[in-house]
């Protein structure tokens, strides 16, 4: 099974989507009012540069005003330096959103595939590590395609194991993120989970939940602002970080994870 150390963050290229003015009719948990697509543009240029700035080179696709969500690229999809996989997201609104983005992946992947069978994964479910990638049961990952999707994987070399995210977690990223070199950044119920093994916690502070969903690229950590309890726990474990307005993206449930496709080319 490979076991790649840096597999989790060490990566050359990235897939983002411009967000659409549709964006305002986004799925959310809670209403907080609807996102405005000039700001979350804005927000969203910030993302590439913060990316680019992080060494990658970003393909931006154009906005699709007929899916709403659709600036969430991370959940139609799946890559690894293998092969990307077209993923079948849990939300009606978001069944057509692999198809749309295929095109994308296909020029920069030799090998894209679908997920087998019927059943559902978000791409939010799902937790690179280095030595494993999980993948979480939700309202949106169902056990057929979390299972499935573990197949595929392990099809292709990898190690990945199904796991019983949390009740009250929207998506199992929401509630955890990889540090990388064996670092997790968790919220106190993902903390307690026992999923991450011997590997070290950092337990985000009371009252800042949202912030559990940060991305390491390369040799930064980008978190979203305004969560300085957090920014402060990870900066004492070693990590530099630099913080991204994410205002409109919380609006419809998203975060830094959700808002790009990153993987490295050429080190399968």
């Amino acid at each position: 099974m490979v076991h790649r150390p840096g597999l989790s963050f060490r990566f050359t290229h990235a897939i983002t989507r411009t967000p659409a003015d549709s964006v305002a009719r986004g799925l959310r948990a809670v209403d907080t009012g609807d996102p405005s697509g000039d700001a979350f543009r804005a927000e969203h240029a910030l993302y590439v540069k913060a990316l680019e700035d992080a060494g990658l080179t970003v393909d931006v696709l154009p906005p699709l005003e007929a899916y709403p969500d659709s600036c969430f690229v991370e959940d139609p999809a799946f890559c690894l330096p293998d092969g990307a996989v077209v993923l079948r997201p849990g939300a009606a609104s978001r069944a057509g959103e692999g198809g749309e983005i295929r095109s994308a992946l296909q020029a920069r992947f030799d090998r894209v595939v679908d997920l087998r069978g019927t059943g559902h994964v978000d791409g939010g479910d799902v937790l690179m590590l280095d030595d494993v990638i999980l993948v979480g049961l939700s309202a949106r990952t169902d056990r057929a395609g979390a299972e499935a999707f573990a197949a595929l994987l392990n099809d292709w070399g990898y190690r990945a194991k199904v796991c019983e995210t949390p009740t009250g977690v929207l998506h199992f990223k929401t509630a955890c993120s990889t540090l990388g070199d064996d670092v997790i950044l968790a919220t106190k119920v993902m903390a307690e989970s026992g999923f991450f093994g011997k590997r070290k916690v950092v337990v985000v502070p009371d009252g800042e939940d949202y912030a559990a969903n940060v991305i390491r690229v390369n040799d930064v950590l980008l978190v979203p602002e305004g969560y300085p309890k957090t920014l402060a726990a990870i900066k004492a474990a070693g990590f530099e970080a630099r913080g991204l307005p994410t205002h409109e993206a919380r609006k419809v449930d998203g975060g830094l994870s959700c808002l790009s496709l990153r993987f490295a080319l050429g080190e399968a």
